[in-house]
């Protein structure tokens, strides 16, 4: 009669090509972790060049030039359009496919675009202001003029030119459906934009004046004529936490001007300190957009206090005269 000879500690099976295997991947993952090929790293090294510290450009008479490095910031406003809406100072900033971008330490174009609350300039959220023929760098930049955003993400060898084209059914943004605005290194008429001004009944009068360094600007799309806008109450979900989705369309209210989500502002450096932004410059009276407001309403204030002044007796009077 037969017995079993087998213990439990026995091998059966393929366990020597098992082994073998195990070694082989092992072997692999060490080498690529000395190259800096594995996933996990590449990721890493994307991340660290989109959020390298920049510095932008300090403007000395406070207009803009050819050259400059900006920062392309859509104002804080009262929404009241919506409930839920991303707050306080935008910025645009380049974003990453969750899909494609772990697989490559390099950008993927196109890339596409949102608007984030970061006030430091990095590489994923610096502009480079660039003429139509690439050429005329130091250049004042002018309202109507075709000029071009370019950023390099943090990379030294790479330019990408901030980028529209129409509304296709392949094509358009991912949360309003509207036309897509994306970053490409294909050099085209789809790169250009135009600085206009902020009011619609001086902008002809304004047309070749130049632009102002952190003013509030409407930027159009020179071959759709479409104004980049930021939604605030349309969330994207990234790698880089809570951001809104950025898009090219004119918003016009009643009077047939640009809501504030075409408000934009080319921002530049801080030359009392380093590494920081015209945005942390606090505001004086002049440039208070309540300022013109609360002029236009003293003389009424000052007009009701000598009333009341009148009406009590003792006060806003000569004693003699009583």
């Amino acid at each position: 009669m037969a017995q079993n000879l087998y213990g439990p500690g026995v091998r059966m099976g393929n366990w020597n090509e098992d082994i073998y295997l195990e070694e082989e991947r092992m072997k692999d993952f060490l080498e690529k972790r000395e190259k800096g090929q594995l996933l996990i790293q590449r990721n890493r090294r994307l991340k660290e060049n989109l959020l390298r510290p920049m510095q932008l450009s300090i403007t000395e008479d406070g207009y803009l030039r050819c050259g400059d490095k900006v920062m392309l910031v859509n104002p804080d406003y009262p929404e009241t359009e919506a409930d839920l809406v991303l707050g306080g100072d935008l910025s645009l900033c380049m974003t990453l496919d969750e899909i494609k971008s772990p697989l490559s330490d390099q950008l993927e174009v196109p890339c596409g675009l949102s608007a984030a609350q970061t006030k430091i300039p990095v590489g994923r959220n610096t502009f480079i202001i660039l003429s139509a023929d690439r050429n005329a760098m130091g250049q004042v930049l002018r309202y109507g003029q075709n000029f071009c955003l370019a950023t390099t993400g943090g990379f030294e060898d790479r330019m990408l030119y901030l980028s529209s084209d129409h509304r296709t059914l392949l094509r358009s943004s991912k949360r309003s459906w509207l036309q897509e605005v994306f970053l490409t290194d294909e050099a085209s008429y789809l790169n250009c934009w135009q600085a206009a001004f902020l009011d619609p009944q001086l902008r002809l009068e304004c047309e070749g004046c130049p632009v102002p360094a952190n003013a509030k600007i409407i930027l159009n799309h020179s071959q759709t004529n479409r104004g980049l806008a930021a939604h605030r109450h349309l969330f994207l979900s990234g790698c880089f936490g809570k951001e809104v989705e950025v898009a090219a369309h004119t918003h016009l209210d009643s009077h047939r001007v640009e809501k504030p989500r075409n408000h934009w502002m080319l921002v530049t450096g801080n030359p009392r300190r380093d590494s920081s932004t015209m945005l942390d410059v606090p505001k004086t009276p002049a440039d208070d957009d309540r300022a013109p407001e609360q002029d236009a309403r003293a003389p009424e204030q000052d007009a009701r206090v000598l009333e009341q002044d009148a009406r009590v007796p003792g006060q806003g009077a000569d004693p003699g005269g009583q």
